[in-house]
């Protein structure tokens, strides 16, 4: 074989090569796929939709590369802690007539503003839909989300770019009937009309729940959480569902609430947590104990009332709680008594429910699983030593 030619079959494979890399995949030129609905939307999707199906999360642009140590340093030299939420779920997360926002997951914030700068009330809420929540997070936009999300794997993959903190409300899927209805099971609900919201795991939810026992229904699919609800409560449906908490919470929003009732049913787990940006551990690690503190707060029996009080303990676990021995916080990048800080703002974790959901509030919502372990509950700190 002469040398021209030798030379030429040995760049073959080299052209070969930048011939594949040129072009383009299926995988990256597909357009994606948009779920359908057959119901038009009166207003924007942001009440409690809790879980989106893999293709709309999939879509989520891919998180930049966090510096670890930046979020913590840029939220101290702001000033502020920049806090996405949700206005439309009354004792979760809702806008109210003076411009303020209250609620379980809003505490939250508080908490973790007070455990890094001091001062609970030193953040800015930005209204988070369904559909951005996560872009907002990855984009830098906002620096924790409290938003009754469901922490699904999907979500907490790299590809997405998020990162879930502790599950701060166990919840599940569930069904709101009228209470003259007859329906006492979803086993009545066979030829029944279903209000729920499209593109969440909510329908594809209910759609495996209703084939699981083989009876049929027609879903009735809004792409809004506001018109959904509403829908039901006009009478255009015989049924409604989304998660537990969502039922509670709209129910107090219906036309006549006492004409309506929660069956003893839970379709699907929906463990409901914050999250932060991939990639910048100092920054979660700040927010994940900040979570636990609360809980562990509960569990040794520190208050918003004692706390002061409970400075002065003899027990080591509350005084490394409240950073009166060892250095925790330091470990953190935080001032050692962080969670005497949250625990003035806003109480430990068991105040927060009862303020918000608890038996003195229109939700009167039993805490079920969001017990303390100690009291039949799943609810667990892990330990702050």
């Amino acid at each position: 074989m002469n040398r021209p030619l030798r030379k030429i079959i040995s760049l073959l494979p080299m052209a070969l090569l930048v011939v594949a890399c040129a072009a383009p995949s299926a995988a990256t030129t597909a357009p994606a796929a948009s779920a359908a609905t057959t119901e038009p939307a009166a207003t924007e999707a942001v009440a409690n939709e809790t879980a989106a199906t893999p293709a709309a999360v999939a879509a989520v642009p891919a998180a930049p590369a966090a510096q670890a140590g930046v979020r913590l340093q840029t939220v101290t030299d702001r000033g502020k802690l920049i806090c996405g939420v949700n206005g439309s779920v009354p004792g979760f997360g809702f806008l109210g007539s003076d411009g303020s926002y209250a609620g379980f997951d809003v505490d939250f914030c508080k908490a973790v503003a007070a455990a890094v700068l001091g001062d609970g009330t030193a953040v800015e809420y930005r209204p988070a839909s369904a559909q951005e929540r996560f872009t907002l997070l990855t984009t830098g936009e906002i620096d924790v989300l409290f938003r009754n999300s469901t922490w699904t794997l999907t979500r907490d993959s790299a590809e997405v770019g998020v990162e879930f903190m502790p599950v701060n409300f166990y919840d599940g899927q569930g069904m709101m009937v009228r209470a003259d209805s007859g329906i006492e099971s979803l086993e009545d609900m066979d030829g029944a009309t279903v209000c729920v919201l499209g593109g969440t795991t909510t329908e594809l939810n209910l759609a495996d729940a209703f084939r699981r026992l083989g009876i049929e229904f027609t879903p009735v699919v809004f792409d809004d959480a506001d018109a959904t609800a509403a829908a039901y409560d006009q009478g255009r449906c015989d049924g409604y569902t989304t998660d537990r908490s969502g039922l509670v919470a709209n129910r107090t929003r219906m036309t006549n609430p006492a004409d309506h009732v929660i069956l003893d049913v839970t379709m699907s787990k929906e463990p409901l947590a914050g999250a932060v940006a991939q990639g910048d551990s100092q920054w979660a690690d700040a927010v994940r104990w900040t979570i636990y503190g609360l809980i562990s707060a509960e569990e040794l029996g520190v208050t918003s009332e004692n706390v002061d009080d409970m400075l002065g303990s003899d027990d080591p676990n509350i005084r490394r709680l409240l950073g009166v021995e060892g250095e925790l916080g330091a470990k953190l990048g935080l001032p050692n008594d962080f969670v005497v800080a949250a625990v003035h703002a806003v109480g430990n974790y068991g105040e927060i429910y009862d303020r918000n959901l608890g038996p003195d509030t229109a939700f009167n919502l039993p805490r079920g699983l969001n017990n303390l372990y100690t009291n039949g509950g799943i609810q667990y700190a892990m330990p702050l030593r």
